[in-house]
């Protein structure tokens, strides 16, 4: 069934750019477009598309409020086109609250290698937003919804693979040593009252996501009480300009301490850090004093800067079976051959729910490869966190 596509945006080089990219995919349709946010309102509402892509700067009716009115009237997942500055993130940031499902560089250059990969993105991102239908006002600021964002399509399985085992050289190999413990967790059915925690201990938390991230991370770590036991490393795609804004965001929310994370951090207990845009966070050190490392990385080989298979494999180095390891909502494998990794170390990786994702498939493929120890839905992760780390 052919996707139906509103595009929004002032200028009419881009509007005619976009509809060229996307009209090009037998799967997407432009129906039409609208050059402010009020005409976008107008026309939503008369011609019911699958997706909208929405600019944020707009004369008449700017993209936040248009989202604001479309999303009071109708459940139509909305794409935002950013600019890669702080406003623009600032911007973007309230874009999610208001209801947008995720969000892309308005810059193609800044989205791919190359203006074939980025028509490709571009064209993978509207079909992946387009099979989720957004709930209304995310409120992202008061983590009450589920959506979001990354930057990046996935990366090759080749790739992953060689990013993760070339950065986890001396971690003991071998089979997995215990059997699996899937539990099917989805929607509300399961509470977390009923959740029992598996008595594994631990000394480390790593949360890896991608496109639905920012939402979901919200959702889990403004959860978290004050007194958490065990720091926090959060690897999510985003842009360089972004994540610091995203953090500086988080932290305002939360309780705990969140920051972009940098060069040499000791990690603490009650400390979220996010790794930065653009960059590796590696762990080093051991288990009792370990720190965080940001490297800058211009591999052709790996697709994604930050990347969860590196930055897990690195986390398995060091605290062997201490790990918490938890897949969230995002498009492609990124974080399969890391988890792959902890599991081998005798850690335990939680992957988010069908359900709750925005795009299943970085939760699909730890779950394919066997390496799902907990399915979760993201309402549940927080209490099931605390639990399973013995807080509470």
């Amino acid at each position: 069934m052919t996707i139906r596509v509103l595009i929004v945006d002032d200028s009419s080089f881009f509007r005619r750019r976009l509809t060229e990219i996307l009209n090009s995919d037998p799967q997407l349709e432009v129906i039409d477009t609208a050059s402010d946010g009020r005409e976008a309102v107008t026309k939503a509402l008369a011609l019911k598309p699958d997706v909208i892509t929405m600019d944020i700067e707009m004369p008449v009716l700017d993209g936040i409020s248009a989202v604001r009115e479309i999303l009071q009237s109708q459940r139509i997942p909305i794409l935002m086109f950013s600019s890669l500055t702080h406003e623009g993130a600032k911007a973007t940031f309230d874009a999610l609250d208001a209801g947008a499902v995720d969000f892309l560089p308005k810059k193609f250059e800044d989205i791919a290698r190359d203006k074939e990969e980025a028509g490709n993105v571009l064209r993978e991102r509207v079909k992946a937003v387009a099979r989720k239908r957004p709930l209304g006002r995310s409120t992202f600021s008061t983590s009450l919804s589920s959506s979001a964002t990354s930057i990046s399509g996935s990366s090759s399985n080749d790739t992953s693979r060689s990013a993760a085992q070339g950065l986890s050289s001396g971690l003991t190999r071998g089979g997995l040593g215990r059997p699996q413990l899937t539990e099917r967790l989805g929607g509300n059915a399961a509470r977390t009252t009923n959740f029992k925690a598996s008595g594994q201990s631990y000394k480390l938390v790593a949360i890896g996501t991608s496109t639905g991230g920012p939402v979901a991370l919200q959702r889990i770590l403004t959860n978290l009480p004050a007194d958490f036991p065990l720091p926090i490393i959060l690897i999510q795609h985003m842009p360089a300009a972004f994540t610091g804004a995203f953090a500086q965001r988080l932290n305002t929310l939360a309780k705990i301490e969140i920051k972009e994370a940098a060069d040499n951090d000791m990690l603490r207990p009650g400390v979220a850090y996010l790794a930065p845009g653009g960059k590796q966070m590696l762990v080093e050190g051991n288990d009792n004093q370990a720190r965080l490392r940001i490297k800058e990385d211009d591999s052709a080989r790996i697709t994604f800067k930050p990347s969860v298979d590196v930055t897990f494999a690195t986390a398995a180095r060091v605290f062997q079976d201490k790990v918490l390891a938890v897949v969230l909502t995002g498009m492609g494998a990124d974080g399969r051959e890391g988890a792959r990794m902890l599991k081998q170390a005798g850690s335990r990786v939680w992957a988010q729910d069908e359900a709750s994702c925005v795009v299943y498939g970085m939760p699909q493929a730890i779950a394919a490869a066997g390496l799902m120890d907990l399915e979760v839905s993201l309402n549940e992760v927080a209490g099931r966190l605390i639990t399973e780390v013995k807080h509470g």
